[in-house]
């Protein structure tokens, strides 16, 4: 690897000559050209063809060796006067292309925030979609997934700028989407950018308020024909359980419960002990998992023309009962230049995938009780029969997750067909004709069966068919020239969208027979129909203008004009401007750094909209009604919601002060940023009087509230180590303050989280978060009826059994009017988490490569739901080993309340009590590979060969009691379907 030409050195008098060669490390061929300096004189020369050099040294004590693009190295000068370097290349992430709205800049001219995912950092990830790899890659990035089978993920970037739709636009080789992001196998994306600040996004206006996620697919290139074959099987299982009573725990809890509220006990119940350890129907319901994915891929091409297809299969398996995915890929890419000034291209992917959720219930599987089996002694399903206060209302979770069927299938195609015309020599021409057609059938069957409590006399079949078109043109010229220092590009064009939506759907009760499960096999009587369509289209023209002087001064300016049928002839149209300047420091002639190579500067505003408020929101919303004329039953049509022809989008304004810094020879590289990004023209909810003859529930959507998030976000890539071994780190954290500047008027908005419970539990309010949680402050346990009878009144009484008495939860009178109310509600917690960071180190010794990825959220609380129901000791339901901590004395607990039936003082209100932290660190991945040496790879006839083994979602550090803390973005935890851990093996094979 290194030769070293030593020349014979002299000292006359108090100097001396250093001589010697400098190779390159890749190919230990000499470099010329390559600069040596002597420390602390500064006195440099450089190498000549052959890599040699010779400087004169005095009282130096260090030479430094530097070349553009490769690292840094310095030595300590000795007595010796032979001096060698070997010098390794540094691939500058500066010079990565990144993909920005209708073109590409190099990341080092980039003025706006972009975060960009490189094919290499996921292609080694054993995951089902593209949104999983995804996941800490980018800061400011919050990405939420869930465990189930063909489940999409949720998007947050830089925080949540609306109480509507906060997901950002989707595109798919230059496609705005709406399919899901799981319709493309991880393995056929080439690169992932993420537009975040408005002077990045304004190039898609109205549609970039919530940010930008632009998905390129593979190329083939010129390097030769190559075909890869990439394989992985895992196995999958909860990253936790939530631990349960067992049979024994639970007759214990029921008789003290009853007894409490001076109910009779269960006498199947007198002896707790006996009853053992039940039957465990979480386990029945939860099983381990496999997961399977192959995908075979061809590519290659020439100086003229490239071609990339593919083909992938996955099969992923539920841990819950009868849940799957099935995803089928084909992916074809192509280009070519057909004469000098002519190109023709296309990228197309089809897929087909089959989702099967069957009928399963997680929270009423932890209620199921114990002391029950799933099945009869004849073999069939049993149910809790008898008085529901001791057995129960829970129908067997177990069978209806294995007789009932929820299916999904979906037959997407997403492409496109491109030419490109080089009108002149600096100026060219780009037509693109895109399609999205979506097709997807849901079918649900549920048989009927005679079982206790609650029978289903009549089977019942529904289902509906639903089928989405989009239509692309896009027309853009773009002109590149560069005059000296001068270096401009523009771009001016034109976009066009059109979608029709239609959705027909039919559902029948009482079939002759289960087996023949045809719609036309029902009962005429039960049987209906339903369906609608709906139609939206988007004009817009399109300017952007790229100036660089001396690669010093950048500047970014973008214009863009939409149209939008979604909105009346009041506000249809809206302009979506943005500027962003970068200046970088390091280029000045005045700048002089030996630690930082690159330092540069960039500020930008732009204002940004979000069009997703459905598609008549202008126009008054008709209803089919029947009514009674003179005894005959007549068919109208009647207003429902009042019309707001002058709605119009959201806007976000958004500012950004941004630097990158590249240090030691780029082994370091920085990137930080500032935001405050704020939402105006919100869409909420019209306050309209009945008087109006107009619903006062369904009611239109008026242009009236404000959010407000802002915060910073830093991102660190380094270079730890080079050579036989290599190890890289990249982090990065971000922090983000969300709240609501104002609503419609001062009445604040609640909502509740459903699952039967009809209580409030999140507020939209001003100068608080978004779905902020609001109830009541828990203040520990009365201990004794005299603390009860000192303090605010909560449940007053005389009766024993129902009122306020010890052993139940202490509520804090906030209003110190002497009783609890819902005047003493007030905000428990803010879901969204204040910091969201990652970290990733990898290592590389000799064909074996590891990396360990880390990822963590911290700041937010959830609301634990199911321990409502699952802690709450009020009825007859299995509940959390928590439990077993209750009060049942005095200075027996001060945080869990006494067991008993009805729970009179109502101590499952939501309040604090279910309210935990969110906060979590999780090692998101460990992989292993080896790489067979080349020698013994081109035996095989192959490019190259690796083996790996993977974990995902190894282990999580939280103190969240539920099954994990990765819950939906709303921060509430309810009949979730949890996040898996997933270990599996895999291999690359490039021939």
């Amino acid at each position: 690897m290194l030769l070293i030409v030593l020349s014979p050195s002299l000292l006359l008098a108090q100097t001396r000559i250093i001589s010697g060669k400098v190779v390159s490390g890749e190919d230990g061929k000499p470099m010329p050209g390559v600069t040596i300096e002597l420390l602390p004189s500064h006195t440099s020369t450089q190498t000549g063809a052959d890599g040699n050099f010779s400087i004169s040294a005095g009282s130096d004590t260090a030479i430094v060796a530097t070349s553009v693009g490769f690292a840094r190295q310095q030595q300590r000068l000795g007595d010796g006067t032979a001096i060698s370097f070997t010098l390794f290349h540094v691939k500058n992430l500066l010079d990565d292309v990144v993909v920005v709205g209708y073109g590409t800049q190099k990341k080092r001219d980039l003025t706006g925030s972009v975060s960009s995912i490189s094919n290499k950092e996921i292609k080694s990830l054993p995951v089902a979609n593209a949104g999983e790899a995804m996941q800490g890659r980018a800061a400011g990035v919050q990405v939420i997934s869930s465990g189930a089978p063909g489940s999409n993920v949720a998007f947050r970037i830089r925080g949540i700028g609306t109480i509507n739709n906060s997901e950002p636009l989707l595109v798919i080789d230059g496609i705005p989407s709406d399919a899901p992001l799981n319709t493309i196998s991880p393995d056929d994306i080439a690169s992932i950018e993420v537009l975040k600040d408005a002077s990045a996004a304004a190039i898609y206006g109205s549609r970039g308020a919530n940010g930008v996620v632009i998905i390129t697919t593979k190329r083939g290139n010129s390097e030769g024909s190559h075909l890869e074959l990439k394989a992985f099987a895992g196995v999958q299982k909860a990253t936790s359980m939530v631990p349960l009573l067992d049979a024994s725990q639970f007759a214990s809890l029921h008789n003290e419960m009853m007894s409490a509220n001076g109910q009779p006990q269960n006498p199947a119940y007198a002896n707790p002990v006996s009853l053992g350890k039940g039957t465990d129907w979480m386990g029945a319901l939860f099983s381990t998992a496999p997961i399977q994915n192959y995908s075979l891929s061809y590519y290659g091409g020439s100086a003229k023309s490239n071609y990339y297809v593919s083909g992938a299969m996955l099969d992923q398996k539920g841990i819950v009962l009868n849940t799957g995915y099935r995803r089928y890929t084909v992916q074809f890419n192509s280009e070519s230049r057909v004469l000098d000034w002519l190109k023709f291209g296309n990228n197309l992917t089809l897929n087909h995938d089959q989702k099967t959720s069957g009928d399963y219930d997680i929270r009423n599987t932890m209620a199921a009780l114990p002391v029950q089996p799933i099945y009869n002694p004849d073999g069939s399903w049993s149910g809790p029969a008898g008085q529901s206060s001791w057995y129960g209302d829970i129908n067997n979770p177990i069978g209806k997750a294995t007789i009932n069927e929820n299916s999904t299938k979906g037959y997407n195609v997403i492409g496109n067909l491109y030419a490109e015309v080089r009108l002149f020599k600096d100026l060219t021409f780009k037509t693109t004709g895109g399609v999205q057609a979506l097709f997807w059938d849901s079918r649900s069957w549920a048989p009927k069966y005679p079982w206790v409590p609650i029978p289903n006399p009549l089977s019942s079949l529904y289902q509906q068919s639903n089928k989405s078109l989009t239509w692309l043109w896009d027309n853009y010229f773009t002109y590149n020239k560069t005059i000296g220092q001068h270096r401009l590009t523009v771009l001016a064009g034109t976009s066009a969208q059109n979608n029709r939506y239609d959705w027909l759907s039919a559902s029948g009760k009482d079939f002759a027979s289960d087996h023949t499960q045809q719609m036309g096999n029902s009962n005429p009587a039960y049987q209906t129909t339903n369906g609608s369509g709906s139609e939206w289209a988007l004009m817009s023209f399109i300017g952007r203008v790229n100036y660089t002087y001396n690669d010093k001064y950048l500047l970014t300016a973008t214009l863009r004009r939409d149209g939008s049928s979604r909105f009346g002839e009041n506000n249809r149209w809206g302009w979506f401007p943005s500027a962003s300047f970068a200046w970088r420091v390091s280029n000045e002639d005045f700048y002089h750094s030996d630690l930082i190579n690159d330092f540069k500067v960039r500020i930008g505003y732009g204002v940004t909209g979000n069009q997703n408020i459905g598609n008549y929101s202008f126009a008054s919303v008709l209803q089919t009604v029947n009514y009674n004329f003179n005894g005959q039953l007549v068919n109208a049509v009647v207003p429902q919601m009042i019309p707001n022809p002058n709605v119009k989008w959201e806007s976000v304004e958004q500012a950004n002060i941004g630097v990158d810094l590249s240090l030691l020879d780029s082994r370091i590289n920085i990137t930080a940023d500032a935001y405050v990004k704020n939402t105006t023209d919100m869409l909420v909810p019209m306050s309209v009087p009945i008087s109006t003859g107009y619903s006062d529930i369904l009611v239109p959507y008026i242009n009236a509230g404000k959010v407000q998030n802002k915060g910073i976000e830093l991102t660190i890539n380094t270079r730890n180590l080079r050579g036989a071994l290599e190890w890289n780190t990249s982090f990065n954290i971000s922090y983000n303050e969300n709240k609501i500047v104002s609503l419609n008027d001062s009445v604040p908005m609640f909502a509740s989280f459903g699952g039967g419970l009809n209580q409030n539990t999140t507020i939209q309010n001003a100068g608080h978060p978004i779905n902020s949680f609001y109830g009541f402050v828990t203040n520990g346990i009365f201990q004794n009826q005299a603390e009860v009878d000192k303090y605010a009144s909560q449940v007053p009484g005389a009766d024993p059994y129902n009122r306020t008495s010890a052993g139940d939860i202490r509520f804090r009178d906030l209003d110190n009017n002497g009783k609890i109310d819902d005047n003493d509600r007030t905000y428990i917690g803010n879901p969204n988490p204040s910091l969201i960071f990652a970290m990733n180190n990898t290592f590389a010794w000799k064909g074996i490569d590891l990396s360990i990825f880390l990822q963590g959220v911290s700041g937010n609380k959830i609301f634990n739901a199911n321990r409502v129901y699952q802690e709450g000791m009020a009825v007859a339901q299995n509940q959390t080993t928590k439990v077993l901590d209750r009060w049942t004395g005095e200075g027996t607990s001060n945080s869990m309340p006494r067991a008993i039936f009805n729970d009179p003082n109502k101590n499952t209100r939501i309040s604090d009590r279910f309210v935990e932290d969110g906060s979590y660190l999780r090692i998101k991945n460990i992989t292993l590979g080896y790489t067979l040496p080349g020698d013994i790879s081109r035996k095989a006839k192959m490019s190259s060969a690796r083996i790996y083994l993977s974990c995902q979602n190894l282990y999580t550090f939280t103190n969240y009691s539920g099954f994990d803390p990765e819950v939906a973005a709303s921060g509430i935890d309810y009949n979730l379907y949890p996040v898996t851990r997933t270990i599996s093996a895999g291999i690359n094979l490039v021939f």
